[in-house]
């Protein structure tokens, strides 16, 4: 196969010339002597065109128009490579497609293709752990420019001279796979031919999404990682610098497509805006009315950052247009597949002088920079681009010839010689690509020749590999590590994200250049970490160190704010001064920031002043007089509770019971106290205990004034036999009320607390210049449904104490409590509007005056008649005593003995008198001994002496009546009757005694009197009630 092109050094060279003959003839002579080559039953097996091969002494004479223009190496399974080891320059004549003559430069650079598959390919065959049985060798071959030369190389040697397809003169050795790249158009070009055939092939080019068709290309693998994270590296380096107006220039194919979908999304995210966009098609730039398009809108545009994506031929083709035109102070951000080995004499012209760019990161190949400084033409006889490189580089002939005597070469010249920007020594990220793609193919050779092992005896090693075809399931299942310890993965749905090396280029005098490292993204890093940056090792621009600046409008300075503009991009606004009360104190803030309840804006509107600041104050005449009036109401609510405790045993303080005028005066003295929390400087403290005590001690106090109540009312309703309500008194439901209650309010309060507390608020508007301290209540729901269920009770007790108002006696309570209800009620009813129009310190004081005159009018409204009595007519609070027709003797005195002591008793000695009445008089008799004629619970006109137990019986019926009635008040009751199990239960008798004995012989008794008569035969006749059953289940055991 030979490179049909002519190659110049300086201003003089020879030409090559192929002609190609097409006879039909031909046809039928290859058909003869070659066979057909798998059209009908099998995948195509390719098999590369065996050139002679010149093999000369380095002391010899060689002419490079004799040599054939590829590098060569033996091995059991070849692996072919198409790689552009040329570049055009200038198109000096438009010829035929059979001949045309171009000016070709070799690209140095590009020569480490073919040295990373050599060092590939002989690190595979020195190691044994990987086809131990075979070797690998290589064909390798230039790629020419063009839709047919594309075609034309791999052409020739898949299918001979003769050009004819599926038919192959071929007999000795064939390819495995087939290495092409880095243009994606090439690749795709011959991807189009191998694919017919199944033939695999490995791009080593930038990840392509044309590529990605499976259906189209069934046997192509892109050995590249996905750029999935290009547009996120892209983008954080723009929000690294703060350029948030930026053009776009993206190759308007699949990939430009791709690229510029992922790059507005990103840039959608974080508020980059795009300030023009620029698809171009790959060969449109080459007139000059699309040049100077592409100019105007460049170079009049404000964004002084431009993305540009696309590939090498796109590249050269945009530099070769717009070379004559100077676009100065942009900086270029442009993806790894630009290669800049082929552009550097533009870049001197002041094009894109600030080039940032994002290439693949790869780790370092142990090994390869040894290598290359050991490749000389005598170690690589074969390989004519390096005995062409040796040619060009180290003065081996005079520029008259084309033919070179090798002795007059350096001998220990060495490609570490070259300068950087000719020839560097470092992989390269598509040459990683290749010595990747090499080893891959060598681990699924090696998993093939392994499995045929286990299915069949080898044979003639040469047919270890049927076809290349048989090699794509192995392929695609690969997945290894390579030396450099770096994982391959040729599945696309497997692969990694590509990690990033951020490079500056360094211009110097004479086009030479220098690629620095400044950065890296890696998208494994946590988020913010991910770009890692060195902004000093930048060279911006020629005698600059200024970092550029590309914004749509002028940052907006403290005092302003961001007006967008109307019809234009996030990134262009106005900057419009803040309004009074508002300040911005920093810069391209978009609204300005509302001052404080407590400052105010000065003049500049960049920061806040304090106001003086003021609150309902001990100190000023308001605070005090409201502190004085809770600190006196407290003082005289103690007073009234020292004098029940002093007089507990005066009748009046035991009236509707005891414990609850107890608890009342305290939960009155805790609503006095809660008014200090809302007088002096609030805190947040003071704020939450202010309506959590405010309600916990108000709940307290009218559910304590409830239970009094219904005490009252359901004592006159339960006096009566057969009253279905006996049970709530006898279980003492109304000492449930205040727990209850108390806890619903706490929870109501807990609620509260836990989604929105109260807090600290200040008030800017009731008095001007000044700040006002108040507490927010946080929730106005909660805050009412406190106040609501506040009221429901004091609604609940106002309606008890109103049904109970008008019952009889001398110490009945019930119009006292229904008039401190109504007070209460009145009082809270009044406070809501008043609340709601007051302002600043009258609001919180509106709410003090509320809570003391309610509390105040609970304490005089119930306990200043009572104090009344006690301390000024003591002489209405006397009980007398009771004249019964049949008295009940008690062996002592009334002055030794008290009910107490009598429950505590086990005996009682004395006179017992019995009622001789029926149920209901018997019934009616003690009620009246204890709370006289008007029949009235808990209070009693008799005068006298006093009962300190009660003797019932024998009837249980009788007991049990009068025992319902006794229990409320613990009143010592001892039963005359036989044993009862009813009145057993002492839950609901505590205070009652049986003094005749338990029967539990008396089963035991009847029994044996039968068995002394012999009687085995009897009856049963007993009561069905719980004695009846008590000893029939006796006797039955028995």
């Amino acid at each position: 196969m030979g490179y049909n092109a002519a190659e110049t050094r300086g201003n003089t060279g020879q030409s090559i010339q192929r002609s190609h003959g097409h006879l039909p003839g031909h046809q039928r002579k290859l058909k003869a002597e070659c066979g057909p080559f798998g059209v009908e039953n099998k995948a195509l097996d390719v098999i590369l065109l065996q050139f002679p091969i010149l093999i000369r002494s380095l002391a010899d004479t060689s002419c490079f128009s004799t040599m054939k223009h590829r590098a060569h190496m033996d091995g059991d399974e070849m692996i072919a490579g198409f790689f552009p080891l040329y570049t055009l320059g200038i198109d000096c004549s438009n010829s035929d497609n059979t001949d045309n003559n171009f000016y070709c430069r070799f690209i140095f650079k590009r020569y480490q293709f073919v040295l990373a598959l050599m060092f590939a390919i002989e690190e595979i065959n020195k190691n044994p752990d990987i086809l131990h049985n075979l070797t690998l060798g290589f064909d390798i071959y230039n790629l020419r420019f063009g839709a047919w030369t594309a075609f034309k190389n791999p052409f020739l040697s898949l299918f001979g001279k003769y050009n004819t397809p599926n038919y192959t003169c071929m007999r000795d050795r064939k390819s495995i796979a087939v290495l092409t790249g880095p243009s994606g158009i090439t690749s795709a070009q011959i991807g189009a031919l191998l694919g017919l055939y199944i033939f695999p092939q490995l791009t080593f080019g930038p990840f392509d999404q044309v590529l990605s068709d499976h259906i189209k290309f069934p046997a192509l693998y892109q050995m590249a990682p996905k750029d999935t994270s290009m547009a996120t590296a892209m983008v954080s380096l723009l929000l690294y610098f703060s350029w948030n107006w930026v053009g776009l220039l993206t190759l308007e194919d699949e990939n430009g497509l791709w690229i510029l979908l992922a790059l507005k999304e990103q840039m959608a995210k974080n508020r980059v805006c795009i300030g023009f966009e620029i698809p171009f098609p790959k060969y449109a730039l080459s007139d000059l009315l699309n040049a100077m398009r592409l100019y105007n809108q460049i170079n009049k545009s404000s964004a002084n950052v431009l993305i540009i994506y696309g590939d090498n031929e796109a590249l050269v083709h945009l530099l070769m247009s717009m070379e004559q035109y100077f676009i100065k102070g942009k900086v270029c951000i442009v993806n790894s597949q630009w290669d800049f080995s082929m552009t550097r004499r533009y870049f001197m012209l002041g094009l894109f002088h600030i080039p940032l760019i994002f290439s693949h990161h790869h780790p370092e190949v142990s090994g390869f920079t040894d290598f290359v400084k050991a490749v000389n033409p005598s170690k690589y006889i074969e390989d004519f681009f390096l005995a062409r490189l040796w040619f060009l580089s180290f003065n081996c002939s005079d520029c008259e010839s084309d033919c070179v005597t090798w002795e007059n070469c350096l001998h220990e010249a060495s490609l570490d010689w070259f300068p950087r920007h000719i020839f560097d020594m470092t992989m390269s990220g598509d040459s990683y690509n290749i010595y990747n793609a090499v080893y891959a193919v060598a681990q699924a050779l090696h998993e093939m020749v392994i499995h045929h092992t286990e299915v069949q005896t080898m044979g003639n090693r040469k047919q270890t590999v049927a076809s290349p075809a048989q090699l794509h399931p192995y392929l695609k299942n690969t997945q290894f590590q390579n030396p450099a310890g770096d994982p391959v993965i040729l599945d696309e749905k497997r692969k990694l994200e590509a990690e990033y090396d951020i490079v500056n280029i360094w211009n110097f005098p004479e086009g030479l250049q220098l690629e620095v490292k400044v950065g890296m993204f890696s998208p494994y890093a946590l988020h913010g970490h991910q770009l890692s940056f060195s902004e000093d090792m930048v060279e911006w621009s020629i005698a600059t160190t200024e970092l550029p600046h590309s914004v749509c409008s002028e940052s907006c300075g403290p005092g302003f704010r961001k007006s967008p503009q109307e019809g234009k991009a996030a990134c262009c606004f106005d900057c419009t001064p803040c309004p009074e009360d508002e300040m911005a104190n920093g810069t391209d803030m978009e609204q300005c920031v509302k001052c404080p309840h407590h400052q105010y804006a000065n003049t500049q509107r960049n920061q806040c002043l304090l106001r003086a600041t003021s609150f309902l104050a001990y100190g000023e005449p308001l605070g005090m007089a409201l502190a004085c009036m809770a600190l006196g109401l407290t003082t005289l609510t103690a007073v009234v509770l020292g004098v029940f405790v002093k007089h507990q045993n005066n009748p009046i303080v035991k009236a509707n019971n005891q414990a609850l005028s107890y608890i009342l005066l305290l939960s009155l003295i805790f609503c006095f106290l809660c008014s200090f929390l809302f007088i002096g400087r609030p805190n947040t403290v003071a704020c939450i205990l202010q309506q959590t005590t405010f309600g916990v001690a108000f709940t307290v106090a009218v559910s304590a004034v409830l239970a009094k109540t219904l005490t009252v009312l359901l004592a006159f309703k339960v006096t009566s036999p057969g009253r279905r309500m006996r049970w709530m008194l006898v279980s003492r439901a109304p000492n449930f009320i205040i727990p209850i209650c108390t806890l619903i309010q706490v929870t109501l309060c807990g609620i509260w607390l836990g989604t929105s507390p109260p807090f600290i608020e200040t008030d800017t508007h009731s008095e001007h210049g000044h700040l006002i301290l108040l507490c927010n209540k946080g929730s106005l729901t909660a805050f009412y449904c406190v106040l609501g269920y506040l009221g429901s009770l004091a609604l609940a007790s106002f309606t008890v104490a109103f049904l109970a108002r008008n019952l009889p006696d001398t110490f009945n309570e019930a119009k006292f409590l229904t008039f401190s209800m109504l007070v209460f009620c009145s009082v809270w009813l009044t406070f809501l509007p008043v609340y709601h129009s007051a302002k600043g310190k009258v609001m919180v004081a509106v709410e003090v005056f509320s809570i003391l005159a309610s509390s105040a009018g609970l304490l005089g409204c119930i306990f200043a008649p009572k104090c009344y009595i006690i301390l000024i007519r003591p002489d209405r609070s006397v009980l007398h005593g009771f004249q019964a027709e049949s008295p009940i003797g008690i062996g002592e005195t009334m002055q030794s003995l008290t009910p107490s002591k009598v429950h505590n008793l086990e005996e009682i000695t004395g006179e017992n008198g019995l009622p001789s009445r029926t149920i209901a008089i018997a019934f009616k008799n003690p009620f009246i001994c204890f709370f006289g004629n008007y029949t009235v619970p808990n209070f009693s006109c008799k005068s006298g002496s006093k009962s300190i137990g009660a003797l019932t019986g024998p009837s249980e019926v009788i007991s049990t009546q009068i025992g319902t009635l006794l229990c409320l008040y613990r009143f010592p009751r001892l039963t005359i009757g036989p044993f009862d199990e009813a009145l057993n239960d002492h839950r609901k008798f505590p205070a009652l005694y049986q003094m005749a004995a338990k029967d539990t012989s008396i089963a035991t008794a009847m029994v044996s009197l039968l068995l002394y008569f012999r009687w085995n035969w009897v009856g049963l006749l007993t009561f069905q009630d719980g004695n009846g059953l008590w000893i029939l289940h006796l006797l039955k055991k028995k």
